[in-house]
């Protein structure tokens, strides 16, 4: 072993451990920054060994904009959210996290709060990093110039839980799980059936909403568009909708299909304080089976929505984005869970033949 020392005091550089190992510069950098691939065609095992257990012991970090400037592959990920207390986009992220983690990549997170000027910030700012390219999870219905911008410049990018028309997107099939929701609270016999949308901008709104009105009609049962709610995603929204739907002398519905959880847990409190009971007054479906949903009082039947899955495969679908492939969009599979909210053994109607 060389006896030269290492002034740890300093920054470790590559220069620094290829000096100490009386080896070129290169084959440090293949072996610390490459793929393992490259690793494997630039020093035996012994040595690649013996390189990261230098890195390691003298807390050797990459320079990634270095690293950047020289190669264009800094290794980083630029994910554009529109919040993170949102718990179905925290467990997107975690997806992506992982993705991105088994890859040897990172991520550069920018929030946009769903404001279209932040997005366009925040991507900005993401491409500032030398980021390799973008997932966005918040690709509204009303963006299409701010994503035709990001495939004009040839940038990388994936739209997860999201989705446009020629733009490369990893999504739970929306539109078929309001299918299922429609045939499971019709199946009980249900006739006057509201649905909370959520906002007008979102897809994942949209397509649900879509998919539950028409599987309603080809069974026979049309929803009243006074009774297509749109509003917030949250509780406090859902809460306010159940409080103003039962409200007063005017008709109230048996059923109410909820968009996503948290609509519908806000709902499930507003029926409570007005006395009606879950599942035998009224049944409630939500969407994306968080996992509070199945933790209740009353358990919330929903829709599962792969949530990790989809932010997990996204990272796996840009890197091959990045890689000059053309991945087609793929849609996840939903799932029905059906819980006490819209308890089967409860029929408002006979079932329909």
């Amino acid at each position: 072993m060389p006896q030269s020392k290492i002034n740890t005091r300093q920054r470790t550089t590559l220069r620094s451990l290829a000096q100490h190992l009386e080896i070129h510069v290169s084959t440090v950098s293949r072996v610390l920054n490459g793929t393992e691939a490259e690793a494997r065609s630039a020093a035996s095992p012994e040595m690649i060994a013996r390189i990261k257990q230098l890195a390691k012991q003298l807390n050797y970090r990459p320079n990634r904009q270095a690293i950047g400037l020289k190669t264009s592959k800094t290794r980083l990920i630029g994910v554009i959210l529109p919040r993170l207390t949102d718990l179905v986009v925290a467990t997107i992220y975690e997806g992506i996290d992982a993705g991105a983690t088994d890859n040897q990549y990172l991520t550069f997170v920018g929030i946009t709060l769903d404001l279209p000027e932040r997005q366009i910030q925040l991507c900005e700012t993401a491409l500032d990093q030398n980021v390799e390219g973008l997932l966005i999870a918040d690709a509204r219905i009303d963006n299409a110039a701010f994503l035709e911008e990001i495939a004009r410049r040839n940038i990388p990018a994936v739209l997860v839980s999201r989705h446009a028309p020629t733009h490369c997107s990893v999504t739970c099939d929306d539109f078929k799980g309001g299918q299922m929701a429609a045939d499971h609270l019709v199946q009980l016999g249900h006739r006057k059936i509201c649905v909370f949308a959520g906002e007008a901008y979102a897809t994942t709104g949209y397509d649900r909403t879509n998919g539950f009105i028409q599987r309603c009609a080809e069974l026979g049962v049309d929803i009243p568009r006074h009774w297509i709610i749109h509003s917030g995603f949250d509780t406090k929204s859902g809460r306010a909708l159940g409080e103003r739907l039962f409200s007063g002398d005017q008709e109230k519905p048996t059923a109410i299909f909820a968009v996503n959880d948290f609509l519908a847990i806000g709902l499930l409190g507003a029926l409570r304080d007005s006395g009606i009971q879950v599942g035998r007054d009224v049944a409630v479906v939500g969407f994306n089976d968080t996992p509070i949903a199945g933790e209740l009082p009353i358990g919330l039947s929903t829709i599962r929505s792969p949530m990790y899955q989809m932010g997990y495969r996204s990272v796996e679908l840009l890197l091959e984005t990045i890689k000059g492939g053309r991945p087609e969009s793929e849609l996840l599979e939903p799932t029905l869970c059906v819980r006490e909210s819209s308890n089967p053994n409860v029929r408002v109607y006979p079932r329909l033949s």
